[in-house]
């Protein structure tokens, strides 16, 4: 009959750096390196037992992030299924390691790969490690420009006050004509001369023939705009 899988949960495991950097461990029995990873514990899941074994085999505290595989393989006590996730590291040990650890490295991806004692793993590392290493760099290089100081915009330069048209001179008001008054001694006296020229008959005395006289001294005034008739 067979066995049933062996279900454990490690990670790729990235520290910052110019270069990123891999984490792998050296096993204490076997004198090996490896990826850090272990066995489910009951009720665990495989995401929250990567997280658990990558501190306890780094040291480190980590951020899990994507999803990024599977290595089925076989071993002494049977087949073995293992999930990884990429993961960042800070950059200071915060725990001691666990007793089955002798020692944690942290090399970039190409020494990682060669320093990996077994062929799978380094095959494995070999295809996702370049993917989990070009994330965690977009990462970085976003956050270092959304901090970088953004350059201000120089200060508005104000445009000159308009020049305001000069007020408009008023015309000097018009000089109104002096009236002439015509003292009715006078209209007398002119009576003569204004039916000389009028047509109007002077013998006659009703009031329209003295107002046709009236017109006809104004036409010998001449000049004079307006009469005011003046009886006494």
């Amino acid at each position: 009959m067979a066995r049933t899988p062996v279900l454990a949960a490690g990670g790729i495991v990235l520290r910052q750096a110019a270069t990123p950097l891999v984490a792998v461990v050296r096993l204490r029995k076997r004198n090996e390196w490896v990826l850090p990873k272990g066995k489910l514990d009951d009720g665990e899941t495989p995401r929250a037992a990567a997280e658990r074994e990558v501190m306890e085999e780094t040291g480190h505290d980590v951020s899990v992030h994507e999803f990024l595989g599977t290595l089925v393989y076989e071993s002494r006590g049977g087949s073995k299924v293992v999930h990884y996730w990429r993961m960042e590291a800070g950059n200071t040990q915060t725990r001691e390691l666990m007793s089955d650890i002798r020692a944690v490295d942290w090399l970039p991806l190409d020494a990682a790969i060669a320093r990996l004692s077994r062929a799978y793993e380094r095959t494995f590392l070999e295809n996702v490690g370049p993917l989990a290493a070009s994330v965690l760099s977009r990462r970085l290089k976003a956050k270092a420009q959304a901090q970088a100081p953004v350059a201000k915009a120089p200060p508005a330069v104000k445009a000159p006050p308009a020049v305001r048209a000069p007020l408009a001179v008023k015309a000097p008001p018009a000089v109104k004509a002096t009236p002439a008054y015509v003292h009715r001694s006078a209209w007398r006296a002119n009576w003569t001369t204004a039916s000389m020229v009028s047509s109007t008959p002077v013998a006659s005395c009703n009031s329209t023939a003295r107002w046709a006289n009236a017109e006809a001294a104004l036409s010998w005034v001449g000049s004079i705009s307006v009469i005011y008739v003046v009886l006494h």
